[in-house]
């Protein structure tokens, strides 16, 4: 892999720019891998990344229906936090944060983190206890969390209206520093030139029809558009979709699909300094490094695997966004978008083995999947090259459903589903 530094960009200005390699290979299916990852997202790149480099596995494919990113991937707000209430899901999202941290220099490509902050509005007295209750326990968790007045929160946010008589006044928030946000495709384009690197192959324009099989009911490969694949060990980290996926190997999932949109404003000069939302009203915005102002809504309210939203969820969140923010009225809408989320009952993931032997799942990670990515991919790597999860994933499993072991973090979303 060529590496990129200060000396390789001089180099390359003198040859006129002649001497990049591209970033991963343009990979054919072979007949059989050790492992296959069905989904070519952040998080099924960056667990095929990882079990090469942590497990040795290097004969391993990445197979994608589209092109890599093209999911939910590259259709987020790109907002990174930890700030979760529980233990294992302060644990979890805290573990990506920290990955999130050296990411650019493990993958040795610019992934843009930046460490803005995320503020969290409380608008009335119930957000107030629960996020004070949020603050308390992720101070115990050992995560960054702390309370702020509306005057300090409009210090660090100099755009946000605390005005008495607003519809849905700002009575404090809650911050966490180390939050911020990265670059969705930069993402998934390091992860894919690091584990090409590394032996993957990334396999485009490849949906996977079906998953075969033995007499002992083991995973024995997957029927693709362009053939048959063998394999004992399949991960399925197809987000949205991952129902239907999974129903080729006969089990039914605890998920539901549903619409999420988002939307981003022409570009404007830096304005912004911070990402903030709030559940209260279903919002959520930052600044890109481009200038746009990238902005999020709370899901449908309907289940459905379409990729376009309906018109009013939009309109509610720009009417909410212009209420916190008055000098965003007259700011043009560029384009808007949506992606496909699925959601579990208890609005907490699923990173584990499965029933079939060999066949394992990444998957409802509803709004907070982009957040998660390396974490989420290292975790899901050790369950597949072990067979067993990591500590911090063992609570994701399925059998918590049938056992009542439920992680209830809808709360700690900070957009509605």
């Amino acid at each position: 892999m060529q590496r990129f530094s200060a000396l390789a960009l001089i180099r390359r200005a003198l040859d006129g720019q002649a001497g990049w390699q591209a970033q991963w290979r343009d990979a054919a299916p072979k007949p059989g891998y050790d492992a296959v990852i069905i989904g070519g997202g952040g998080h099924g790149l960056g667990t095929a990344y990882y079990l090469a480099r942590k497990h040795g596995m290097r004969n391993i494919a990445v197979l994608e229906k589209g092109w890599i990113g093209g999911g939910n991937t590259g259709r987020n707000t790109t907002i990174i936090r930890s700030n979760y209430l529980f233990d294992e899901s302060a644990a979890l999202y805290d573990h990506a944060l920290k990955l999130w941290e050296g990411l650019s220099a493990d993958l040795n490509y610019n992934v843009m983190f930046s460490q803005r902050g995320v503020l969290m509005l409380a608008h009335n007295v119930h957000d107030e206890q629960v996020f004070r209750r949020h603050v308390h326990a992720n101070r115990l968790n050992g995560v960054d969390n702390e309370w702020l007045t509306p005057e300090q929160a409009k210090a660090f946010c100099p755009p946000l209206n605390i005005a008495p008589g607003m519809r849905h006044a700002v009575t404090g928030g809650a911050l966490q520093r180390r939050g911020g946000t990265a670059r969705h495709d930069a993402v998934a384009w390091g992860y894919a030139r690091a584990a090409s690197a590394l032996g993957v192959d990334i396999i485009q324009n490849c949906e996977v029809t079906g998953i075969d099989r033995d007499a002992a009911g083991r995973v024995s490969g997957v029927q693709t558009t362009r053939g048959p694949i063998a394999t004992k060990r399949v991960g399925v980290v197809a987000a949205g979709n991952t129902s239907v996926v999974m129903a080729m190997a006969g089990l039914r999932m605890p998920l539901e699909s549903f619409p999420l949109q988002a939307l981003v404003s022409e570009p404007v000069k830096p304005c912004f300094p911070c990402v903030v939302m709030s559940n209260t009203i279903h919002a959520y915005i930052s600044q890109s490094d481009k200038g746009e102002l990238v902005i999020g809504a709370g899901t449908d309210a309907y289940i459905s695997y379409s990729q376009r939203g309906a018109l009013h969820i939009s309109m509610h969140t720009l009417e909410a966004i212009c209420e916190l923010f008055p000098m965003f009225r007259r700011m043009r809408m560029l384009r808007n978008w949506g992606g496909i989320v699925d959601v579990t009952p208890d609005r907490s993931p699923i990173i584990a083995k499965t029933p079939v032997p060999g066949l394992y799942v990444n998957c409802g990670w509803g709004t907070g999947g982009f957040k998660a990515t390396p974490g989420s991919a290292d975790l899901f790597a050790h369950t597949i090259a072990r067979d067993e999860p990591h500590p911090i994933n063992a609570p994701f499993s399925l059998e918590r459903f049938a056992e009542g072991r439920l992680i209830d973090e809808a709360a700690a979303a900070a957009v509605a589903h």
